[in-house]
């Protein structure tokens, strides 16, 4: 089934604000991207964050860092799953420490189901893949 032009308009722009509300340290605005009970599972951190208030506090961690972060997000692919959608993208984190040259710190790829919520497209659950780790497997 094809996207229309205006739910990718959505979805583009729901991931261009997430950028900017963590990088630039509005943590409330960033966990409001996600459902209420929003799940963001990545193997950088011990266990999935769930829940507006952990999601909230997880960008406030963030956001306290030395120096200014910037999470660059391309290649977006965008496929209807059911009422939903699913969103797999490429992740790069960016840190530049205060006068000192950016280096990358992280290059992940990134799998959001997203739901309609309240009018808007919010992120259910965001499963993030490191490059630099084995890829797991259902066996393992």
């Amino acid at each position: 089934m094809d996207i229309s032009a205006d739910t990718l308009a959505h979805v583009h722009q729901l991931y261009g604000a997430q950028s900017h509300f963590i990088d630039n340290g509005d943590a409330r605005a960033w966990a409001d991207t996600f459902t209420a009970d929003g799940e963001f599972c990545s193997p950088s951190y011990p266990a999935p964050v769930v829940g507006t208030e952990k999601l909230a506090r997880f960008a406030e961690d963030f956001a306290a860092q030395d120096g200014t972060a910037r999470h660059v997000i391309t290649n977006l692919f965008v496929q209807q799953a059911g009422t939903g959608l699913t969103v797999r993208a490429y992740l790069q984190i960016v840190h530049t420490p205060p006068g000192g040259p950016s280096r990358l710190v992280r290059q992940t790829t990134i799998t959001d189901e997203l739901v309609r919520d309240d009018g808007r497209w919010r992120i259910r659950r965001r499963t993030v893949r490191r490059d630099d780790a084995q890829e797991e497997t259902e066996n393992s």
